[in-house]
């Protein structure tokens, strides 16, 4: 039987995952078709205290290898975050996605019972440890889902930069 934890993760983070590469496959195309340059979308911030899309997309492959990788008791692997092009996210999306697919489900079993340490970006955060039942879990989808909201990154928005 596949453990409850991989069900709830791995393809979940497959499908998300899946989404925003072909979310990114159509900005691309509409940058290409519109003469828009890519940066105008790479850059792009949805506030200005947020990062650009291009760091959005690193942190969302970063969560689901990180929180697939912990839960399944492997080694977290390391991309070096130097994505600059639609061309470079899309590879760090597969790479992201051969390794989700190379994480066996049996490694999961007994996971629910984990506890997962979590080292937040900012110097203000503090280090956290989080017993997976008790949302673990939760947090890493919901990160996920909010880095992956570019559908808020409709083209339209960026055209005004062309002017």
């Amino acid at each position: 039987m596949t453990s409850p934890m991989y069900i709830n993760s791995v393809p979940v983070f497959k499908q998300l995952l899946t989404a925003l590469k072909a979310i990114l496959a159509r900005a691309d195309a509409h940058a290409v078709a519109n003469s828009i340059e890519p940066d105008a979308f790479l850059q792009a911030r949805l506030y200005p205290n947020m990062f650009p899309l291009v760091k959005q997309v690193q942190i969302a492959a970063d969560f689901a290898r990180g929180i697939s990788a912990r839960l399944a008791g492997i080694d977290v692997p390391i991309y070096e975050g130097k994505e600059k092009s639609f061309a470079d996210l899309d590879g760090l999306l597969a790479q992201t996605m051969e390794f989700l697919d190379s994480v066996n489900f049996s490694k999961f079993e007994g996971s629910e019972t984990s506890e997962i340490v979590l080292r937040p970006g900012t110097p203000k955060d503090k280090e956290t440890e989080w017993s997976v039942l008790s949302g673990q879990l939760r947090l890493a989808a919901i990160s996920l889902s909010c880095h992956y909201r570019l559908r808020d990154f409709a083209p339209q928005r960026a055209d005004h930069r062309q002017a």
